[in-house]
């Protein structure tokens, strides 16, 4: 791959953990940031010795640059990945794309029009754990798929546990205030969603409720954003998946898919090569028979695991991807970043679509509405936007 230049717009917390990973493609080559905050510039700048931009007009004026990562606030996202298109800019974008589906579909429009990329977080789809998942799935090592469950709960972390007080490796505090008015759907989804979408193709309909069952986090907000949310979500695939986000229940990041022959499970989706574990459901009475009683005897004599019968489940053997190895945001994110950027910049190269193309931004922006909002939709569950089929890596 011919290097391609890339500069930062936003450097909060998470714009760290693009830096962290970036090595693992010396191909990409960051030559400049560029913050409204100046301390948080500062801070980056120094730890990764880069140099900062005296302002947005001066990043998108320099022509040396391919691709912008978009990694202001969420409520951000929208007005600079449109100022960086309108530059003629290549834009990767945190999630979630934008605010709303109508704003993301604007987006995905306008890059049509530029004839620009536009590709949106997040990038655990392209890891191990997710192509592993989905090669089972391909390979029916469960049969038809017919049910999904998908959590993405952060467990109670606000008011006791005071986030506003943590801070990354650059000295970042993490964005409490930005992150509850947000919410913890739009912030998190993302990583549940983008996988179903490519297993299982376009969302058709969608039915949910969200609330905000902790209204007092600890720190004054504009306004609270609901911090639960649940929805069933319709396939095209008549697969239908239950998805819940919180920062009320007990953490638990895990995926289980249901096929008529047995069960997936992958326990942290937030985890690049957290195992896959498969169970086939019994294809005779008396082996299922064994098994209770296997079971029963385990549960008896408190054996190791017996609160659950792991004896069933056994791993999925893990794909070695281009990522195996590579470094990682930390020991809580084990994700490499910096992987959908080299997807992006990949395609570019080799004028192919993206994997994470500008329309599955859109649609997954419009299911996140969906499950955050439901009051904004009334009646109507149907969804509006489509993407082309995802190309699996593995």
């Amino acid at each position: 791959m011919i290097g391609l230049n890339i500069a930062i717009i936003g450097c909060g917390f998470v714009a760290d953990s693009y830096c962290q990973t970036l090595g693992n493609y010396p191909e990409l080559k960051l030559v400049g940031a560029y913050d409204r905050n100046i301390g948080n510039l500062e801070l980056m700048s120094r730890r990764w010795s880069l140099p900062p931009y005296t302002s947005l007009d001066a990043l998108l004026a320099d022509d040396s640059v391919a691709i912008v990562l978009n990694l202001t606030n969420p409520s951000s996202h929208y007005e600079i990945s449109k100022r960086c298109l309108e530059a003629g800019k290549h834009v990767y974008s945190e999630k979630p794309l934008a605010m709303d589906a109508a704003a993301a579909h604007e987006l995905v429009r306008l890059a049509q029009k530029k004839g620009l990329y536009l590709a949106s977080a997040p990038c655990s789809l392209l890891g191990e754990t997710a192509q592993t998942l989905w090669k089972a799935i391909r390979e029916n090592a469960v049969g038809r798929p017919r049910l999904v469950y998908a959590n993405f709960d952060d467990g109670m972390i606000a008011p006791k546990l005071s986030p506003w007080q943590w801070k990354n490796d650059a000295g970042v505090a993490w964005p409490a205030k930005d992150e509850f008015e947000v919410g913890s759907t739009y912030e998190h989804a993302g990583y549940l969603l983008t996988w179903l979408a490519a297993f299982f193709g376009p969302a058709v309909r969608v039915t949910s409720f969200a609330s905000c069952l902790i209204p007092d986090k600890g720190i004054a907000v504009n306004s609270m954003a609901p911090d639960f949310s649940v929805g069933c979500i319709e396939y095209v695939s008549d697969v239908v998946a239950r998805v819940t986000c919180s920062l009320v229940a007990p953490l638990d990041k895990s995926l289980l898919i249901v096929g008529d022959d047995g069960l997936l499970r992958v326990d942290n989706v937030r985890h690049d090569t957290s195992p896959v574990y498969i169970r086939r459901i019994p294809s005779h009475p008396w082996a299922a028979r064994v098994e209770q009683r296997v079971n029963a005897l385990r549960c008896s004599l408190r054996l190791p695991g017996w609160e659950r019968d792991w004896h069933a489940w056994s791993r999925y053997p893990l794909v070695r991807g281009s990522g195996h190895g590579r470094k990682v945001a930390g020991n809580n994110k084990r994700v490499d970043f910096c992987r959908g950027v080299h997807e992006m910049a990949e395609a570019i190269e080799q004028n192919r679509p993206c994997r994470l193309s500008a329309e599955l931004g859109w649609h997954v922006t419009e299911l996140i509405e969906h499950l955050q909002y439901p009051e904004r939709f009334g009646d109507q569950r149907q969804l509006l936007s489509r993407f082309s089929p995802i190309t699996p890596i593995a």
